[in-house]
């Protein structure tokens, strides 16, 4: 049985005050989208720099959002472990996941490793898991792709594998993995501007950054598309579609971050090698945001 609703996932930033985690915060955005209609979180996912947090910082975070969320939503925690096996098994091994229902992580980084490479990597993430894990598939991060024949090879061979994230952004490569994959097996986009045709096609939901600063209107936008409303679907697509592109313009997560600081909800503030929108383009966000203040809640 697979422990993850159909809908959208937002994979949470983590705000930061002058250097260091700023819970206060993150329990506030947590809040924020629950209460306005997300179906399950992300924590320490690409958008919430996981890669450049201690393994003690990482783990105090995913405590925390445990603690808030009070078993409200299902919760993800993103495990990265830079270009090796043995690293993310040992956060495996060691990290408190009680309060988590599933495990996310991606390929490895940098070596670029061979189909049989990553097939072998995740078999040893699943031998170790004491949870469900979905494979993230995202390429234009690990110089890796994760071929669609290598994620059906692995949600056949262990049934701990129940999601992917697919970040891709490749059509066909997502509807040959939800042609082929077992029944268990769900498909969620990993990329919000191509999320549209994706879930049209038959994924199950949207992983989201910009759900952080519009869930109620991601909501709304992705069950419309899982239910056929597409007329719905289709105007709040439409709405945000000259966004998307600004928002990764200096990188993920600086777009939503400069977006979230406007709302109140963080500082505009990342960890370094990461750093904040620059005043040019933050300075045009606010002009096409402007139209979309309906959606605000």
């Amino acid at each position: 049985m697979n422990v993850l609703p159909d809908g959208l996932g937002v994979a949470l930033v983590t705000p930061f005050k002058n250097g260091e985690i700023d819970f206060p915060a993150l329990g506030n955005i947590v809040e924020y989208t629950i209460s306005n209609g997300a179906d399950f979180l992300v924590v320490l996912g690409t958008t919430g720099e996981a890669t450049t947090l201690s393994p003690e910082e990482g783990h105090r975070v995913i405590r925390f959002i445990v603690d808030t969320n009070r078993k409200r939503l299902p919760l993800v925690a993103g495990l990265f472990g830079g270009s090796n096996t043995r690293t993310i098994q040992r956060r495996l091994e060691t990290f408190d996941l009680s309060g988590i229902d599933a495990v996310m992580s991606a390929s490895p980084a940098y070596n670029k490793p061979s189909q049989e490479g990553i097939f072998a990597h995740y078999l040893e993430i699943a031998r170790t898991s004491p949870l469900p894990i979905i494979i993230y598939n995202v390429p234009g991060r690990t110089a890796s792709n994760v071929e669609p024949e290598t994620i059906v090879k692995l949600a056949h061979a262990n049934d701990k594998f129940i999601a992917v994230k697919e970040a891709s952004a490749d059509m066909i490569q997502s509807m040959t993995i939800m042609r082929d994959a077992p029944s268990h097996f769900k498909v969620y986009s990993g990329d919000d501007p191509t999320a549209y045709p994706l879930i049209a096609s038959g994924a199950n939901g949207l992983i989201s950054v910009i759900g952080n600063a519009f869930p109620a209107a991601y909501s709304q936008f992705v069950h419309a598309a899982i239910t056929n409303n597409h007329s719905t679907a289709r105007r709040i697509n439409n709405d945000f579609i000259d966004l998307h592109p600004w928002l990764y313009i200096d990188g993920n997560p600086a777009g939503v971050k400069y977006l979230l600081s406007v709302m109140g909800l963080c500082d505009n503030e990342l960890r370094l090698p990461l750093t904040p929108m620059s005043p040019a383009h933050s300075t045009y966000i606010k002009q096409i945001i402007e139209p979309l203040k309906s959606y605000r809640t």
